[in-house]
């Protein structure tokens, strides 16, 4: 496979004009790479072709454990500058559902992620509804912005955590 056979998610981007332009996720990736003057390697194409399969959050060291297991041969330290490299150049975003640890998620592309946190427990459910997409950008607008990414987490006892 190809570096140009990698990455072939696209999204679209809204543009002034209410046009919409479909961009590869490979392209705004390698943008931004050629920017800071660094290259599209073979490691970072993989790593970038991983996060696009995963549709929650996701830790460092579990992309590091899956990059190996495949037998991709990128270092901690290329796991950890690329996720850098990708939170720079707006493809994912890092999230904090406790103290513990930094989760990332894929947010080019993607719809936002929306959570509950037991602060007892660390268990989290993932909010689906669509009512928290709108309530978003609702209060966006109310203010004249145009929202372009959101996450909402909302911290609490769970059910099953007071029963303890």
């Amino acid at each position: 496979m190809t570096e140009s056979d990698h990455n072939t998610e696209t999204s679209s981007i809204k543009i002034p004009g209410g046009l919409d332009v479909m961009m590869p996720l490979c392209a705004v990736f390698r943008r931004h790479l050629k920017d800071q003057d660094l290259k599209y390697t073979r490691e970072r194409a993989d790593i970038l072709d991983l996060i696009m399969e995963i549709d929650d959050v996701f830790e460092a060291d579990s992309l590091l454990d899956e990059m190996k297991k495949r037998g991709h041969g990128a270092s901690k330290a290329t796991v950890y500058r690329t996720l850098k490299l990708l939170q720079d150049a707006g493809i994912i975003t890092p999230i904090m559902l406790d103290s513990r640890q930094t989760y990332y998620h894929l947010v080019y592309g993607r719809d936002p992620l929306n959570f509950l946190v037991c602060l007892r427990t660390g268990k989290r459910i993932r909010i689906t509804d669509d009512r928290a997409q709108a309530l978003a950008k609702s209060m966006a607008e109310e203010h004249g912005w145009h929202p372009a990414a959101h996450r909402m987490v909302i911290y609490g006892i769970s059910p099953e955590s007071e029963e303890k």
